[in-house]
């Protein structure tokens, strides 16, 4: 599986079973991300686009739900990991087009 399931271990290091505990899980939905970032950490913000017909509104209108702060080594680790899921998520059903 991938980096976020397990530990990996260099020379010498000891492999350490990881624990996922799910009783204080939340689960949101957002259609909307945005990222920010400066030299100590990497914001992402979560929303939901609310505004249903483009045409007729001159803005348009995003309720942001959460934000996540990372290290930038965190947010390195998220990227290879997204990386991966996105690319067999693309080699199952077809490339994701960012213009559609």
């Amino acid at each position: 599986m991938s980096e976020s399931s397990g530990a990996k271990a260099g020379a010498g290091d000891q492999v350490r079973a990881i624990e996922w505990r799910e009783d204080n899980m939340a689960t949101q939905f957002a259609n909307v991300v945005n990222v920010q970032g400066t030299r100590e950490q990497v914001d992402l913000f979560f929303g939901t686009n609310r505004t249903w017909n483009l045409a007729q509104t001159e803005s348009v209108v995003v309720d942001l739900s959460n934000r996540v702060i990372l290290t930038p080594l965190a947010a390195k680790r998220l990227h290879s990991v997204l990386g991966g899921v996105l690319a067999e998520y693309e080699n199952r059903h077809g490339r994701l087009d960012l213009d559609a």
